[in-house]
């Protein structure tokens, strides 16, 4: 898994800090607020309150729907292994007899 990409959030009652610095569902910077006004605010528009930054201080929280905000933490998780590059070790057999020109074209298949 991705870096950003936990094994849990803390979604809405897990939340433990007191004030929550609050990010709104069209992505707006609300500012600090109570715990209690955030999940006000989130239960409101029908969507959950996601802790996405725990080691700031305070916390920030979006006001988001955790299951489609997972889905596509798992998709560009998926898409980064996709793009890695695994290395491979070639391996070739040289006699000690070998031509010139039969050692340069092995060189070459090596690249």
């Amino acid at each position: 898994m991705s870096p950003t990409l936990r094994d849990e959030y803390r979604v809405n009652e897990r939340i433990e800090a007191r004030e929550v610095r609050l990010v709104d569902e069209q992505g707006n910077m609300v500012g600090v607020v109570p715990l209690a006004e955030a999940l006000a605010r989130a239960e409101r528009v029908g969507l959950d309150l996601v802790e996405v930054a725990a080691n700031a201080t305070p916390p920030v929280c979006k006001i988001l729907d955790y299951g489609r905000f997972k889905y596509e933490a798992q998709k560009k998780a998926s898409a980064a292994r996709k793009k890695q590059k695994i290395i491979e070790v070639k391996e070739i057999k040289m006699r000690p007899n070998i031509d010139d020109n039969d050692y340069q074209i092995k060189m070459r298949k090596v690249r």
